[in-house]
C-alpha cells in the first residue's frame, strides 16, 4: 500500500505527465496511441515527439507509476508492440492531481476570476 507521503511525492505533475497518466487511466496503451490520444485529449497543444515521449516513458517505469507489457499486438515490421499501463500508485497519484487541479479551479472560480480582466 502507498503512502500519502508517496502520492505527495510525485506532485505537481507535469503538463506531459498529467496527459500520459490520464491517457493510460482508460486502458494499457503503446506508445503511439498513447501519442495520439494524448493529442486529442489536448486539441492538439500538446504534441509529443517520439523522443519526448519515451523519455517521458523511461521516467514514469522508474518511479513506479507505470508498468510495460511486451505482450501486445504485432506491427507493421513483425515486431511486438510494447504496451504501458497504470501501477496502482500511478492511479494514485493521477488522481491527487486531479484533485489538487479541481481546487485550483475552484479557488479561481470563488475569487471571481474573468476573462475581461
Amino acid at each position: 500500500m502507498h503512502t500519502i507521503e508517496d502520492i505527495q511525492a510525485n506532485l505537481p505533475l507535469t503538463e506531459v505527465t498529467y496527459f500520459i497518466l490520464l491517457s493510460l487511466a482508460s486502458a494499457q496503451k503503446h506508445g503511439y496511441a498513447i501519442m495520439k490520444d494524448v493529442e486529442a485529449m489536448s486539441h492538439k497543444r500538446v504534441s509529443l515527439s517520439t523522443g519526448t515521449l519515451y523519455g517521458a516513458l523511461k521516467r514514469l517505469l522508474e518511479q513506479g507509476l507505470i508498468l510495460r507489457s511486451d505482450e501486445g499486438e504485432t506491427n507493421h515490421s513483425g515486431r511486438t508492440r510494447k504496451n504501458y499501463r497504470l501501477t496502482e500508485l500511478g492511479y494514485r497519484v493521477l488522481q491527487a492531481e486531479v484533485h489538487r487541479l479541481d481546487n485550483l479551479v475552484t479557488a479561481a472560480q470563488l475569487r471571481s476570476i474573468h476573462e475581461s480582466a
